[in-house]
């Protein structure tokens, strides 16, 4: 067994072709359908059911799919620690964030991390929280900064997720046509007012269908399934009002915002990383720099964000 072999193996699965993946492997695809077989002979298992136009695990292959997963992060590990023992000079650093935060903290955190460190290679992947807790149990990213909840999935007894700070949800408008009131605006006043709804698959998006549902109120969206760049390029231009974390106002004039009351909506920020995967020197340096940059942030706007100085764990900060 070879990391070439385990490499195409997952290609193929997650793509269901080998054309497919040989095209993404930069092979032939009868190259890749020899590794393919080399691997089943030497497990002596089958692992794909092969029919015409359609390619899927068998058992033998879901059963090997995880590992060969975490086999070949931990060979990418391997070669990032070799690359940085000349102390950071190379390097790679894998980091999963939601939209949100990628426009925010994470912006910031990247920008210190290369100034420090512009030989390290930042690879980012922006997704849910959800899909962000399933690729760190892949072993796909190194860390991941997430909102945490009761509702997410556990991601295995390795997983380990450290609050960093906690935010309020703020309701935005443009700074030229501001329908609420500087004082705050409450949830009844805010289900009348034109709402740009961000796409269903933002963990803000379920924080503020809850809030609606919860008080018995139906919103009146005049947009919905906008992602963050847009849901604030719309607000900009007075199409309607938003619910957004307070951090993605800092260093924008063009937009205005109000505190949220009765009810207040605060969400907890967190790191996440897994204890049985020594981090990389890079890895180390890169959650440093986002802890302070975490606190940098909550310098700017104390009134609506707060660092989270209690114990550490799986439990959310309230």
């Amino acid at each position: 067994m070879n990391l070439e072999q385990l490499r195409g193996f997952v290609e193929v699965a997650d793509l269901g072709h080998f054309t497919q993946a040989a095209a993404k492997l930069h092979l032939a695809q009868p190259s890749l359908s020899r590794q393919i077989s080399s691997l089943e002979i030497e497990l002596g298992a089958e692992l794909f059911h092969r029919a015409r136009g359609n390619i899927s695990l068998t058992d033998a292959g879901e059963t090997l799919l995880p590992r060969a997963r975490r086999m070949l992060a931990d060979a990418d590990t391997i070669r990032a620690e070799m690359g940085e023992l000349a102390g950071l000079q190379r390097g790679r650093v894998r980091l999963g964030a939601t939209p949100t935060l990628c426009i925010s903290l994470v912006a910031e955190a990247m920008a210190a991390f290369h100034s420090a460190h512009p030989g390290v290679e930042l690879l980012l992947t922006e997704a849910g929280s959800n899909v962000l807790i399933e690729q760190l149990a892949a072993g796909t990213v190194d860390m991941a900064l997430i909102t945490l909840s009761d509702a997410l999935p556990v991601g295995g007894s390795a997983l380990v997720r450290t609050p960093l700070l906690t935010e309020e949800l703020v309701v935005v408008s443009s700074a030229e046509h501001a329908p609420v009131a500087e004082d705050g605006i409450d949830l009844d006043a805010l289900s009348r007012l034109p709402l740009v709804f961000f796409a269903e698959s933002y963990d803000l998006r379920a924080v503020t269908d809850a809030a609606f549902r919860a008080a018995a109120l139906a919103p009146t969206p005049v947009v919905e399934g906008a992602e963050m760049d847009a849901v604030l390029r719309f607000v900009e231009r007075g199409l309607g009002v938003a619910v957004v974390p307070a951090m993605v106002l800092l260093d924008r004039p063009t937009l205005r915002s109000v505190r949220l009351v009765d009810p207040r909506l605060i969400r907890t920020i967190g790191l996440a990383h897994r204890s049985d995967v020594n981090p990389t020197r890079a890895a180390a340096a890169m959650r440093r720099v986002i802890t302070a940059t975490a606190g940098e942030l909550v310098d700017r706007d104390p009134t609506t964000m707060a660092l989270v100085t209690g114990p550490t764990g799986d439990a959310p900060a309230r």
